[in-house]
Formats: structure tokens, sequence, C-alpha cells
């Protein structure tokens, strides 16, 4: 573990170092950009630094081109024409809860005071008490990370629980694992209302206007139900992901985009609302997930120049497995509970339900209570038993996932994975 920043296993003072793992982090990320870079330049990919856009070219004939580049470090701006253009810019943490414009003096002091996923390593030590606001996956993932390592923690949701989109069985053995863990969770909230810092001479009881906190550097956190959290160093949002369309001028050629957060609409095939425009990843919104935006690249890139046998290829958004790096995590694949009996009707569903402490856990002299467990689901559907749902949360269930996606996504019935 001395790899991640902990030390004094010789002595009963174990301690972490968040500046270990922090620049240990960054070193790591400086390098795979690098070998990412150093892959493109092998490819003899010219790669431009800068901000791009779209414009009509109709409307400016003599700049030849439709996509316009504004070089970083430099005055000029160059013009290109491409047979095949790709949008793959990705999305960006979204600050501001419930879609918040950030022209109120609330949503002004939530800019100010609080962090993205994106600052989450950009901190410069550990902090004592943080708020981590947000039902999805990179809130229960930093709330696990940062309660793991010390930190007191709370989780804000809006409603009464965190991942509510996925299985019953998972969000509800997450959330008993979360408390257990110690993670004060804050629910049916409706978001954050402010964000108070203590050197603004803030109240830490809004019933008691004498008791002031000053200088401290601490915050209080209004949540829109009332409540209040006091002390917290830091607020994290993650509460959503926007696409990084901004600036792109993507209506000045037709692109089309969804109307509520502008993500791009595309068919089966990553094309979109205007020939030999394409689209791929988080900035399209349909599967926000780094492996599905490199298979979308290459069936798109199959498609495009590999040939007739090729002429047909396109992603599949079925049956996409994914993995939550909660504590514990979550391995899941396919259909609910819910969505099986609305799809197939009870009568044609059967689940198969397990639960039980790892056995990694056998040796440990604790009570068996106590032993953090694995819960697993199988549904299934029909006479044949086809499995359309598969959910895992414990030890391992990143793992498991890998062999798992690949049995449902060759149809395995139950027999199968009895065999």
């Amino acid at each position: 573990m001395q790899h991640y920043g902990f030390s004094g296993y010789d002595s009963d003072a174990i301690s972490f170092d968040w500046s270990y793992i922090k620049n240990a982090r960054d070193a790591y990320i400086r390098r795979l950009n690098a070998i990412y870079q150093r892959n493109m330049d092998n490819s003899n990919v010219t790669t431009m630094f800068g901000s791009a856009s779209f414009f009509n070219s109709t409307e400016n004939e003599e700049d030849g081109g439709f996509i316009k580049v504004a070089v970083d470090h430099d005055t000029t701006t160059k013009y290109y024409k491409a047979k095949h253009v790709l949008i793959a810019t990705g999305g960006y943490p979204e600050l501001l809860p419930n879609g918040g414009d950030g022209e109120d003096d609330d949503d002004d002091e939530i800019q100010k005071h609080a962090i993205t996923s994106d600052g989450f390593f950009e901190l410069d030590e550990l902090p004592q008490r943080a708020v981590v606001v947000g039902a999805g996956y990179i809130a229960v993932e930093l709330a696990g990370v940062l309660q793991a390592l010390g930190t007191d923690t709370s989780l804000v949701v809006r409603k009464h629980k965190a991942m509510r989109t996925f299985d019953d069985m998972l969000s509800d053995a997450l959330d008993q694992e979360m408390q257990r863990q110690g993670i004060v969770i804050y629910r049916n909230t409706n978001g954050v209302k402010s964000i108070k810092c203590s050197d603004e001479h803030f109240n830490t009881n809004e019933e008691d206007d004498d008791e002031e906190e000053e200088g401290t550097g601490k915050k209080k956190v209004v949540l829109n139900n009332g409540e209040v959290i006091p002390e917290v160093d830091v607020i994290l949002m993650a509460t959503g992901r926007l696409p990084a369309v901004n600036g792109l001028n993507l209506s000045s050629i037709g692109v089309m985009q969804e109307e509520k957060k502008g993500y791009v609409i595309t068919n089966d095939y990553s094309e979109t609302s205007v020939p030999n425009v394409y689209a791929i990843g988080d900035v399209c919104g349909k599967v926000e997930l780094t492996p599905m935006a490199i298979a979308a690249g290459r069936r798109l890139a199959d498609r495009l120049f590999g040939g007739a046998e090729h002429a047909g290829a396109k992603v599949s958004y079925d049956n996409v497995p994914t993995v939550v790096f909660s504590h514990p995590p979550i391995g899941t694949i396919g259909l609910t509970e819910r969505q099986a009996l609305e799809k197939y009707g009870p009568q044609n569903i059967k689940v198969y339900r397990s639960k039980f402490p790892n056995l990694y856990y056998g040796p440990w002299m604790v009570e068996a209570e106590d032993k953090p467990k694995t819960a697993m689901k199988l549904i299934c559907a029909g006479k044949e038993e086809l499995v359309v749902g598969l959910h895992v949360i414990g030890m391992g269930a990143d793992e498991m996932l890998q062999g798992f996606g690949i049995a449902m996504k060759m149809g395995a019935t139950k027999a199968d994975f009895d065999a």
C-alpha cells in the first residue's frame, strides 16, 4: 500500500499522504497523455491545439473551409475542409444543480465555493469534512474514496437514495453499506440551495443570528428542504454532466441537438443530421462510458474505411456492461427486475438471488453479520430462461462482469450458467 501513499506498517501509526497519491496520479496521467500523443504521431496524425468551430462556408467562400481553428499560443485562425468530420468532444461536469444559469446570488456562491470531479485531484490536502452532492456514479465513487481515506463525508441526494435507476438490490445494498461505513446521507433534499463561506460571516444556526463563525474558511451548505450542513471544508458537486458543445457553433451548419442539454442527435450509425458529419461518445449522451465511445469509433472507422464487408457496421447499445467503483464495487448488465417485469410480464420472469460474505473475509475473526457481503441477482425470461439481467455488488464485482458480459451478449441461459 506504500505505492498509494500509506506508511507506518511497522508501527501502530499508519498514516496516509494525500500529496503522494496526488502526485503519483498526476504523473500517471501525464504518461498516458504522452503515450496517446506518441501513437498519434506514429500514425502520421496532424494535431492542432486550439478551439474549433463550424461555420457556414457559403457565407465566407474565400476562407476555403467550414471548420475554423483558433490556434493556441498564436493569433492565427486556420480553416479546414474534410470529406468526413467527427465530433468527439466529450462532456464536462455540471457545476450548478437543476440547470442553474449562474445569474442569481445562490448560483454564484455555489460556483465560487464548490468544486466538481475535475477539481478532486487539484485539492492540496485531504479535507477533514466533505459534502458530495449527487446520486450517480461519480458521486458514490468519490464519497466512498473520501470516507475510506478518513474524511468525514456526507452525501446529498435529491430524492430517497443514490443510483435509483439501477436494480433495487444494488441501490439498496449500496445505501446500507455506505451508511455502515459512516457516510451520512441527506435524503429528499431537492439539491443544494446555497453555500456560504465563514469568511463571509455566516451563521451556522439559521435560527440564531448571534452565532457567527468567522475567518475559518469553513463552509455552510443549505439544502432546498431546509437542512443545513455546517463546518464543511470541501463541497463536491457531482450532479451530472453536459456535452462539450459550447463554441462549436453546430447550428450554423444544421447539426441537430437535443433541446434540454444540447446533446448531438445521431442515428444508429453515428450520423448527425448533416451528411458526412458524425458524432460519438459522451457528446451524444447515449451510453456515457469510455469503452462504448471506443467501440463506436471503431465501428464508424470500419464502415467508412473498411470496405464493402463493413458497410453495415454499427455499434450496439444493448446489454452494455457497466461497473461502478463504489465501496463495494457494482457490476451490472441488462434489465433491472422492474424493467424485466414490464417487458416480459411477471408470469414469464424468474429471479435468482444470492447473498453471502466474500471468501476473502472468511478467516476474519469477526461476527458474520459484520463481514462485508456480496449480493447477486440473475433475471431470466421465458421457458428457456434467457438471462436478461445480471447484477452484482461486492468485492470483485467489477472483474466478474468481464466474463458475464460476454456470456449475456452471446445469449446465455440459466442452464449455461449452471453448466
